[in-house]
């Protein structure tokens, strides 16, 4: 398939075989850097803001906790990624069964919603404070960065990239000049250092700051990132992808925290300094910084403010499309999948604005950096399952003080997340008219706690599924005889569904033995749609090999075939491969989908027949 100019510079970016030296570690650069603009995003900012204001620097340590669990835990995506070419809501789909992944999804995808509307209150926070534009004008706003991030994808993943980089330096050098302006104190801030007992409010503020850090939609994004650098499947490539890709995770990460420790001592020596204890509210610190320190400071916090949300909304639509097509296997349209996450998010701001009014938009940020963390569970146990696997994972598997350091990490979050579940729940009851707590509240949270426990224990009893089918579409089928008919050179797009006897056998019906017969298929995953060629990841391995058993079926029956793979968009793939192999005839089948589902799914088909200048032939 050609590729074009923005994929092939990605190649280049990933091709690790032909350099040396720093220039080899560089080749794997790149995918932490993707991650961690997660850690920076406006949620960051509520929760540290918070955090600092009301406790000064004392809760300097959980972000370093906090920092050390998250840098734990990427490097365990990673690793998943790189040695099973899998991401982790693939993993996920093969180790538990459907009814288990419906909710996974689910729950994934309310902490991509919950991460999402911090990206839109943080960005209308910062239009308003710097061009005065009212908040709820600057939520309708944030709809249109969906165009934005469809722009950047078209250009490709370079220009991604250099967009998010770019984003991030805006954040980085703001707060390095703000550090200057403030003067915080080494001293207090070493002493912040040290471990305390967190209750009430600080607990609360403590577990978002959690949950802003150790991001769950961040693992399975990382799982798949690192599928795009090309390596040598062999024990000693796959020892230095791991290598270099803990550099890569440990560096990025270490920026994160620095950014995030900025705006907690920021806090701190601005407003603990001086009194004031309560500005959890974004705008307030804008507003007391333009008291205390002029126009300078105030100005450089909004334009971090707009840039840290910027970027963090294009990393949570990757994420996004993974969890989707991992968990549930339902692929649909970039521009929809994003529109959707977007208005999800949206819907709760505006009620938010409307019913209790702009003031209540903070702690809104911080509340959706506590949803983040109350779904960190469902995502690090399956993690820490996977990397466990020595049947799976061979030599890879982690060692045991991993092991223990991950469980102690995941018991953690988990144990912290039961504390404020309870005290936020006695505070609730206490209430005269509560009965909404025991009709809809304690419910959801007997299921949760299930769900949990069942995501826990499954993998260690269910040791009989090993042999559970492990291709993305199913095995190839048989190909019963066929008539001879006059046609050289023939493509069959194919798809392993139950579809593809009937398309193969009219193809062959069309050409007989006597003409040659081009396999397609297409890979549609995330990693696929933004890297091209250049992704190796478990999907594309098994699609080939389904491939090749047609081909081998085919031979046996006395038919010439060669199979070929495309990537991305089906229909652009598609007539690419045609065009470029000039075929006489194409051979598709039909979903037969109708209306919304074409809107949906988008109509392959018909989007083919406008892109080649041969027969296509649909088969229903």
């Amino acid at each position: 398939m050609a590729k074009t100019e923005s994929l092939s510079e990605v190649h280049q970016s990933v091709n690790t075989s032909k350099r040396k030296g720093w220039r080899r570690i560089l080749a794997f650069i790149g995918p932490a850097y993707l991650i961690s603009v997660g850690y920076m995003d406006p949620g960051n900012w509520a929760t540290d803001l918070a955090g600092g204001s009301k406790f000064g620097y004392q809760l300097i340590w959980v972000l370093l906790m906090s920092n050390l669990i998250a840098l734990l835990l990427q490097s365990l995506s990673a690793r998943l990624g790189i040695v099973r070419g899998l991401d982790l809501a693939q993993a996920s789909k093969q180790a538990y069964p459907r009814w288990a992944n419906i909710p996974l999804f689910g729950l994934a995808q309310t902490a991509i919603i919950a991460c999402d509307l911090a990206e839109i209150i943080g960005m209308a926070i910062g239009l308003q404070l710097l061009f005065g534009l009212p908040l709820i004008w600057g939520i309708s706003i944030t709809i249109f960065d969906t165009i934005l991030l469809l722009f950047l994808l078209n250009k490709g993943m370079r220009a991604m990239e250099g967009f998010i980089v770019s984003m991030v330096f805006i954040v980085g050098i703001s707060f390095l000049v703000e550090m200057f302006i403030v003067e915080p104190s080494l001293k207090e801030i070493a002493k912040g250092f040290e471990p305390s007992v967190l209750n009430g409010d600080a607990l609360y503020i403590a577990i978002g700051i959690i949950g802003a850090t150790v991001m769950p939609h961040n693992l399975y994004l990382h799982s798949s990132l690192v599928q795009t650098r090309k390596i040598e499947r062999s024990n000693k490539g796959i020892k230095e992808a791991l290598k270099f890709n803990l550099i890569d995770t440990t560096v990025a990460l270490n920026l994160a925290f620095f950014v995030n420790a900025a705006i907690l001592i920021l806090a701190a020596a601005a407003f603990y300094k001086n009194g004031l204890h309560e500005v959890a509210e974004i705008q307030d610190a804008h507003k007391l910084l333009s008291n205390i320190f002029g126009n300078i400071a105030p100005t450089l916090f909004a334009i971090a403010l707009i840039a840290a949300g910027q970027s963090s909304t294009v990393t949570g639509t990757l994420a996004g499309q993974i969890i989707m097509e991992g968990h549930i296997n339902l692929r649909i349209q970039p521009w929809l999948r994003r529109l959707i996450t977007r208005l999800l998010a949206i819907i709760p701001a505006f009620f938010t604005i409307l019913h209790y009014g702009d003031d209540a938009l903070g702690g809104l940020l911080v509340l959706s950096q506590v949803v983040l963390s109350l779904q960190l569970g469902f995502a690090v146990i399956p993690l820490i399952h996977f990397n466990s696997d020595k049947k799976l994972m061979k030599d890879f598997a982690i060692k045991t003080w991993v092991k223990v350091l991950a469980w102690a990490s995941a018991i953690t979050i988990i144990a912290l997340n039961v504390k404020l579940v309870i005290e936020e729940i006695s505070g609730w009851a206490k209430n005269a008219n509560n009965w909404w707590i025991y009709v809809i509240v304690v419910p959801a949270l007997i299921f949760i706690v299930f769900l949990l426990l069942y995501v826990f224990f499954h993998p260690l009893i269910e040791k009989k599924n090993r042999d559970r089918q492990m291709v993305p579409h199913g095995n190839a089928l048989d190909i019963g005889k066929i008539e001879k008919i006059s046609y050289n050179r023939i493509g069959i797009a194919v798809d392993f569904s139950k579809n593809d006897g009937n398309t193969i056998r009219h193809a062959l019906i069309q050409g007989g033995k006597d003409a040659h017969y081009y396999l397609i298929h297409v890979v549609e995953t995330a990693a696929a749609r933004y890297h091209g060629q250049d992704v190796m990841d478990h999907e594309t391995e098994s699609d080939a090999r389904n491939l090749e058993k047609y081909r081998v079926n085919l031979e046996d029956l006395g038919f010439d075939s060669t199979p070929f793979i495309g990537f991305g968009s089906t229909a652009k793939a598609i007539a690419e491969i045609s065009n470029k192999n000039e075929l006489e005839l194409l051979v598709m089948g039909a979903h037969g989908h109708k209306g919304l589902k074409d809107l949906i799914f988008g109509t392959t088909v018909d989007s083919v027949r406008h892109k080649v200048n041969i027969p296509v032939l649909i088969i229903r």
